[in-house]
């Protein structure tokens, strides 16, 4: 039995919905051996799942560019997250989906005639407190060691492992990472600059993963009137920023108040995080 686990919950695996602590992967699939394969998470609120379109496609993009073919339509990927959300009971939850390219003898190419493995399991969600939003995350510079295709949300994750390990070993929050001198994102999470008012992201691309809330902080910031620009920012920019947010599907929309042992700004959620996080908000009441 896995600890701190709810073995009896029910996951998807390969069409069928069984216990969590009865399903079963063969220790020759290529996820297990290779990493190879690619995931998504889906979060919900209030059973309402957020997003999803935009999760799917990413997911079917990942897929994509791998060269997995799970047979499994938008509609049917739609039809398991939904089921999966009601059958768990569960209102604030994320659905994980992680497809690898299926089980065969250890051999790098791609073997031919196998079935993917699809998998798929609900696990509660708690957002974050006030109180981590008003005293913010705390994170280090670090430089970006992954490899070269971070636009793909592979499961081939010891980059970042190593990453939030490093952040851990330092005691803060997070990393924020580097790469030839410019900003790519976290350890898991997209990374914002506030620089004389104007919102700035690192350009989309294959030096990091595009998460659903980069969209949605564009809009956000639209409908805010807060001017965003999208280029190569530098480590000297993070340094001297007025606020450093940061983004994931876990943990929304958060301030990062602390950067290499100083304050941000004046050490407190700036204006720009505020507006954007009531924003936010008000999207998720929508839903």
């Amino acid at each position: 039995m896995i600890p701190n686990v709810d073995n009896d919950s029910l996951v998807y695996l390969n069409g069928e919905l069984v216990r969590l602590g009865d399903a079963k992967v063969s220790v020759l699939d290529r996820g297990f051996i290779f990493g190879d394969g690619v995931y998504d998470v889906v979060p919900a609120y209030g059973g309402k799942p957020f997003r999803m379109d935009a999760h799917l496609a990413r997911l079917e993009r990942s897929l994509a560019a791998i060269g997995i073919e799970c047979g499994l339509t938008r509609a049917d990927w739609e039809r398991i997250v939904r089921d999966l959300i009601k059958d768990s009971g569960l209102g604030d939850c994320v659905v994980y989906i992680q497809v690898t390219r299926g089980v065969a003898r250890r051999d790098h190419g791609f073997p031919e005639g196998i079935e993917p493995t699809v998998f798929c399991m609900v696990s509660p969600f708690k957002r974050p407190d006030a109180a981590l939003r008003e005293q913010g995350l705390s994170a280090i510079g670090a430089p970006d060691e992954r490899w070269l295709r971070c636009n793909i949300k592979s499961i081939s994750l010891l980059g970042n492992v190593l990453a939030r390990q490093a952040a851990i070993e330092a005691g803060v929050d997070d990393v924020i990472q580097f790469r030839n001198g410019c900003l790519t994102e976290g350890s898991a999470a997209n990374i914002w600059v506030v620089k004389n008012g104007v919102l700035l992201a690192p350009p989309r691309g294959k030096l990091i993963l595009e998460g659903i809330r980069y969209g949605l902080m564009e809009e956000l910031a639209a409908e805010c009137g807060i001017p965003f620009e999208a280029r190569p920012i530098t480590e000297a920019e993070v340094l001297s920023a007025s606020e450093i947010l940061l983004t994931s599907a876990t943990k929304e929309v958060l301030p990062v108040t602390r950067y290499n042992g100083q304050p941000v700004g004046d050490g407190r959620p700036g204006p720009v995080y505020t507006r954007l996080r009531a924003a936010y908000d008000a999207v998720i009441a929508a839903l």
